[in-house]
């Protein structure tokens, strides 16, 4: 789409405001720039603004920003000045993620003691073979515990090592938490982020220079100088903002050396990236085996309930038929009086009756079973008949 002539004039008035009037945004500055002539091809626009009205509108507006003094540096430095706190906000928290990271590996108590104990259960399994006794291992061989599996192929070496830490070394289950930013820090780049703060650094050394080769004018609408000056606003402020970034990157690579020398790998060839997505992954993995090791004993524990209500119920079962064995064998024992005691105890208890359903003839009547012989009631017959046999007793 071709500017307007308003269009024209609002990019005239942002170029000299530096965009602080807002009518710019980004992203056309970005295509103006992309799309800029160079300055040879805009002086030649220039000859030729006597015949502006019989002109097209492109090269129009060519004439019209050929007019405006270091076309190009001011576009480059209102640009700058535009993005410049989305990319302190980009780097900052890279370099703060990675600080904390290798502050919180190095401070670990738990972690520390994870190291130890996988070093530990490492020699006992490897006693006897020319890896015994080793001082240490590679930091990406934590990751690897997942992999070695056991003889009945149940359960892993890391699932083990989180078990026992349960049991006996409690203190080692911090360490996760311990490592808060150690999944923040495997995503950056410490190419990238060298990279972008060089390139910060450039734009600001040019805009510095660009404001000191400034040629004067008299253009009291002209602010370039006034919002860029070092002595007013944004140069002033993008130097002081590069300077802390850069010391805390800095910072963050000494950090980063020292944590090399702690667990002995060169950080000039393993990348923080490496590094810290070893240490995320194994994170993550011993949280996992965690959770299922949860899940399995929740598990076992629901099978052993189902186990012991069953054999609980069997057993009641074997004691119920035990006593009605007992109540069927009861004319052979000879004592009526121990008879009558059985009886009435497997009546008050219900043993007698349990276990047997109840039959509806079609005459009606429901079927009762005493000992060996059936008897047609009633429904509402007494308990009274029922001992009718044992009057004599009674």
């Amino acid at each position: 789409m071709l500017p307007t002539e308003r269009t024209r004039k609002t990019v005239i008035v942002s170029v000299f405001s530096c965009g602080t009037d807002g009518c710019v945004c980004t992203f056309s500055l970005q295509n103006l720039i992309k799309n800029l002539p160079e300055q040879k091809e805009l002086s030649n626009l220039a000859e030729l603004k006597s015949e502006y009205e019989e002109l097209c509108e492109s090269e129009q507006f060519g004439i019209v920003m050929s007019s405006v003094k270091m076309l190009r540096p001011r576009l480059n430095g209102i640009l700058f000045k535009l993005t410049f706190e989305e990319q302190v906000n980009n780097i900052r928290p890279d370099i703060m993620n990675v600080t904390f990271a290798c502050e919180e590996v190095k401070k670990s108590e738990g972690f520390s003691m994870i190291l130890e104990l996988v070093l530990l259960v490492g020699n006992y399994m490897n006693a006897g073979s020319r890896n015994a006794q080793t001082f240490g291992f590679n930091i990406s061989f934590l990751c690897k515990l997942r992999d070695t599996k056991s003889t009945d192929q149940n359960t892993t070496l890391l699932h083990f090592l989180a078990e026992k830490c349960e049991e006996k070394y409690p203190e080692i289950l911090k360490f996760p938490d311990e490592l808060e930013h150690v999944e923040c820090a495997s995503k950056v780049s410490a190419q990238i982020l060298k990279a972008s703060l060089d390139t910060m650094e450039r734009h600001i050394q040019r805009l510095e220079n660009d404001i000191q080769n400034f040629p004067k004018t008299e253009d009291k609408q002209d602010k370039f100088v006034e919002k860029m000056s070092i002595s007013f606003d944004f140069s002033k402020h993008s130097r002081e903002q590069y300077e802390k970034l850069s010391t805390m990157h800095k910072n963050m690579q000494k950090l980063y050396e020292s944590l090399g020398s702690y667990f002995a790998f060169d950080p000039h060839t393993v990348s923080i990236e490496d590094f810290f997505g070893e240490l995320a992954n194994f994170r993550n993995l011993f949280m996992d085996a965690m959770r299922e090791n949860h899940k399995k004993r929740e598990m076992e524990e629901k099978i052993k309930r189902a186990k012991l209500a069953k054999e609980k119920a069997e057993r009641e079962k074997l004691e119920r038929q035990q006593k009605k064995k007992q109540l069927i064998d009861m004319n052979k024992e000879g004592d009526e009086m121990g008879v009558m005691d059985n009886l009435m105890e497997a009546l008050q208890s219900g043993a007698a009756f349990r276990d047997r359903r109840k039959r509806t003839p079609r005459n009606g009547k429901t079927a009762y079973t005493v000992g060996t012989e059936s008897i047609q009631t009633p429904l509402n017959f007494s308990l009274f008949v029922i001992l009718q046999p044992f009057a004599k007793i009674i």
